[in-house]
């Protein structure tokens, strides 16, 4: 009973799990997994094994110790399904080679997607110097995605054992543990400790492992195959005679196995339905100068009713705040009298007026506009990445044109900023992977991704980059530079183990073969024209019509002269032509050229033939981009790019009116240098940095930021104190986590009942209510009503409609939403049919 009792304890663990403190969405999942397994997974297979073993009751012992041995390489402690436990002498049989490729990026993970990284926090007791200390994590709200948040404690209370008890959360708005309060709030009940002892305790509470979660794309396939593939191998190890009963008896393990999986893969299945299911987009506003206003309310009515709005002082606070208005700013400069009426005061004409303090006036303003969608110059969404591009790909596939990201990099510790980077090796390209498969479906056909990484993950980018958007696609490896190392900076070269890395790389790949490259020039020192033999070597092939006689001369054996004869010739008319008009006047040769125009000269001197070499100013690029720094810091953000490094990205793969993306956002910079550019843009975080940093830098740059490229000659033509402005939505999105923690999941007992049923194969979540709270049936009149509000607050039905739908958004009322094609849809009586898939999938 000993193989009996292990099989079954490693499958309750992939149902049930360690038991973990707290209210999230994952708990609720680990919830419904628990339940699961005891009402469903656990009767049923028992009575299904024991029904088998029937004819070989013998057989039992060796069934389950198959079982497990098999299972236990796939059962990860999170509960997902991928390769956990390789032994090295174990032989596994994956499959590397596809179709005619040669050698394709394999990583254990590569069947999965993604989720995320977090602390799984149980309530933990402890003992620290002779202190008992208790940590209740049980209201603890688990984290979303990828954010990084630190843990902080709350003094509950002293028990009469003298158990100090501390309450768990996780930080918001920069909330830290207050230690000297506590220290103080004990020492009045009696208990003096120091501050070493607690931080000790604090310590040993938050040592609990992380976890990497994961979601199996195909459970049930790739089970199966690791499974006729393990039971391959071991049959044919095996020296035994093959009996008809031995045969049977592999045949029973065969079809509890797939019973196994069976089970398993209908709750993965699920949750592959969830992480796809397309989002709501929930609280939603908009950006907008007063001069996109003013262009289309001529009579200025409705900025009026912003200026007078209860809420303005709160926009002008909020100005201060951003430095776009002086302390002693007055609001009724904003207008001003002229001979001709009332108009804007170009001075304020930038001022982006935020429509979070106006929600009342919000569709007022909207209605201005009869192609809502095309007169955005942006998009902010707030979201884990791959739930953002999975919902926006049917509104902007093959409608972008360049894609940056800067992924965190895969660094053995965590970063000190915003992200959660401790991704090693195969978790970190599954989390690349994931998110690049949608990102190409988003490019046109002319478009370009750019990829920065370092040199932990560089040559993992290069191979995943080749499967997914094809080896013939790649462009270039370009290097930029990173900061200098402290090493260098401070002279700390004993026991270095290896030399400073100085730069980081940009993978650039195209959609399409035949992509070209703008010719993007950048300035050089500039260069004093000289005189410089005018022949080549002799290039490979021959070359006879550029051996031609000149001042009665060949070029010498095996050269060439550079240029044909017919443009050699007129630059030796032009050279005498110069020598003519310089006699009087003496002018030198690079003065003439650039008054005249004229760069080709060639002469005769000392029996060499010359030509000149004229000033150059700019150069083409190339990939060395050592030149400009790679970072800055103009918003206090670590890894934040510099804008002259995004400024060559952007401008040598796009056009003015393109569309260009970034969906690990960061500060900011990819958006800022794309709108100053009068590019269209896209950005994707999820951080609340989103609101700190990204948010009001962009305002920044609607009302005019005089940083970072704003500097550039070139920028200035087009993006300055009189052509600055802009109009842009930003949004959140429906998380993973939050649908969790929202789902109904019930037992559906009936499922059991009817005996000509395959639970093993009938979709079990079949009568479970999911979302459909939202749904209310009214039987009197025959009708389905919608009531999203039963879900969320603030739900955006019109922007959601848009990416579910794939349909740009030409006009939005408090009635309806029109769309590109024509369509209407009744925003207040939703026809539920449309909205199926976000509540019930």
């Amino acid at each position: 009973m000993e193989k009996e009792r292990r099989f079954f304890e490693a499958l309750k663990n992939v149902f049930v799990g360690e038991k973990i403190e707290g209210e999230s969405g994952y708990i609720n999942l680990m919830r419904i997994k628990s339940k699961y397994y005891e009402k469903r997974v656990f009767p049923k297979l028992k009575e299904d094994i024991d029904s088998s073993l029937k004819e070989f009751p013998d057989f039992r012992e060796e069934l389950f110790d198959k079982l497990y041995t098999f299972f236990k390489r796939y059962f990860s402690e999170s509960g997902s399904i991928y390769f956990v436990h390789t032994p090295y002498y174990q032989s596994i049989y994956d499959r590397i080679y596809t179709d005619d490729r040669d050698v394709v990026l394999f990583w254990k993970t590569h069947m999965l997607y993604y989720v995320k990284t977090d602390r799984l926090f149980k309530s933990l007791n402890v003992e620290i110097d002779g202190y008992k200390f208790f940590f209740d994590a049980s209201k603890l709200e688990h984290k979303k995605a990828n954010e990084k948040r630190e843990v902080i404690y709350e003094l509950k209370e002293v028990r009469a054992d003298n158990t100090i008890v501390f309450e768990v959360h996780y930080s918001e708005r920069g909330r830290k543990t207050n230690i000297d309060d506590i220290i103080k709030d004990l020492r009045k009940g009696g208990i003096r400790l120091s501050e070493e002892v607690l931080e000790r305790a604090f310590r040993t509470f938050e040592r609990q492992a992380e976890v990497d979660f994961f979601i199996n794309k195909n459970a049930k396939e790739f089970l199966k195959e690791q499974f006729d593939l393990w039971l391959y191998q071991y049959v044919f190890k095996e020296n035994n005679v093959w009996t008809e009963r031995r045969i049977k008896q592999l045949q029973v393990l065969k079809d509890i196995a797939f019973k196994i999986i069976d089970f398993i893969s209908q709750f993965e299945d699920e949750l592959v339905k969830i992480w796809n299911k397309p989002r709501f987009v929930i609280n939603s506003n908009y950006v907008i100068t007063l001069d996109r206003i003013a262009k289309k309310d001529k009579n200025l009515e409705i900025i009026e009713k912003i200026l007078n709005h209860q809420n303005f002082e709160e926009q002008i606070k909020e100005w201060k705040e951003l430095k776009i208005v002086e302390e002693d700013f007055d609001k009724n400069k904003i207008l001003e009298n002229t001979l001709t009426g009332r108009k804007l005061n170009e001075k304020y004409q930038f001022l982006p007026i935020d429509t979070k303090y106006f929600k009342d006036l919000e569709l007022e303003i909207l209605g201005l506009f009869d192609d809502l969608d095309n007169e955005l110059d942006g998009w902010l969404i707030k979201s884990e990445n791959y739930q953002a591009l999975n919902t926006i790909l049917p509104k902007f596939k093959e409608k972008v044109q360049t894609i940056y990201i800067d992924p965190p990099f895969n660094k053995e510790q965590d970063a000190d900023y915003f992200y959660s980077v401790k991704y090693k090796d195969a978790t970190w390209i599954t989390m690349l992977e994931n998110r690049l498969r949608l990102a190409r479906d988003l490019l046109r056909d002319t478009g370009s991704i750019f990829v920065r990484c370092d040199y932990n993950g560089n040559m993992y980018v290069r191979l995943l980059m080749n499967e997914i958007f094809g080896e013939e696609n790649f462009r270039n490896e370009i290097v930029v530079k990173r900061g200098a190392p402290k090493s260098a900076m401070f002279g700390q070269f004993e026991g270095v183990k290896s030399i400073g890395v100085m730069y980081d790389n940009i993978f650039w790949y195209s959609s399409n073969p035949e992509t070209r490259y703008h010719g993007f020039k950048i300035p050089i020192k500039k260069k004093g024209g000289y005189w410089s033999t005018f022949y080549d070597m002799k290039p490979s092939g021959e070359r006879p019509t550029m051996r031609y006689e000149l001042f009665g001369l060949l070029p010498p054996k095996n050269y060439y002269w550079k240029w044909g004869k017919e443009r050699a010739l007129k630059a030796v008319e032009n050279y005498k032509k110069y020598l003519e008009e310089s006699k009087e006047t003496g002018e030198s040769i690079e003065s003439y050229s650039m008054r005249t125009g004229i760069r080709d000269f060639i002469k005769l001197e000392n029996g060499v033939v010359k030509y000149w070499v004229p000033i150059r100013e700019e150069d083409f690029l190339d990939n060395n981009w050592l030149d400009i720094p790679g970072y800055s810091s103009g918003w206090g953000f670590k890894t934040e790019n510099s804008e002259i490094l995004l400024k060559r990205v952007i401008e040598s793969t796009s056009n003015e009116g393109d569309l260009v993306m970034d969906f690990f956002l960061g500060s900011g910079t990819t958006t800022a240098v794309a709108h100053k550019l009068k590019r269209k843009w896209i950005g994707v975080e999820m951080g609340e940095h989103f609101y700190t940093v990204v948010l009001p830098r962009m305002k920044k740059v609607l009302a005019y930021d005089k940083s970072g490229i704003s500097k550039e000659k070139d920028v200035k033509e087009k993006y300055n104190e009189k052509n600055a402005g802009g109009f842009f939505k930003y949004y959140e999105l429906e998380q993973y986590e939050d649908i969790l923690r929202r789902a109904k999941y019930e037992d559906s007992e009936d499922l059991f009942e009817n005996p000509y049923t395959d639970i093993y194969n009938q979709y079990v979540f079949l009568k479970d209510l999911k979302m459909l709270e939202a749904v209310e049936i009214d039987y009197e009149n025959n009708k389905v009503k919608v009531d999203l509000s039963k879900l969320y607050d603030n739900i955006d039905l019109a922007e959601t409609l848009s990416n579910l739908l794939g349909k740009w958004i030409k006009k939005i009322t408090s009635d309806y939403v029109e769309f590109e094609d024509g369509e209407r849809i009744d925003l207040k009586d939703i026809d539920y049919k449309i909205i199926k898939p976000l509540i019930w999938w």
